[in-house]
């Protein structure tokens, strides 16, 4: 069974986090964003490659502004890769499937 893309809001954020085995990628996304759908098949993708190494994750900007402005989210897509509940790594804007596994593998 693939993995799923967990949508995360305000209330559902940290405990997603701290309860991660691995490392979570969060998209920070809104759904008027073009850049946004054009990367949101290439996580699909990632999240059943990476199924039990790393969680795929997203948060609609325009729901849960208060996320977005605690991360200094400030343009999406923006990707942000966590470890142990801390910020490891930082995308701002497209990226290739291939470059965005090796940048998640590397916390694996």
């Amino acid at each position: 069974m693939a993995a799923d893309i967990i949508n995360l809001n305000e209330q559902s954020f940290n405990d997603a986090l701290s309860s991660a085995k691995g490392p979570v990628l969060v998209d920070f996304w809104a759904p008027w964003c073009g850049p946004c759908k054009a990367i949101a098949p290439l996580l699909e993708e990632l999240s059943k490659e990476l199924e039990g190494k790393a969680a795929i994750t997203k948060v609609n900007v325009d729901e849960n502004s208060a996320i977005a402005a605690k991360f200094n989210v400030r343009a999406i897509p923006t990707l942000i890769i966590f470890k142990g509940g801390e910020q490891v790594d930082t995308i701002v804007g497209m990226i290739g499937k291939d470059d965005l596994k090796a940048k998640i593998e590397a916390h694996v």
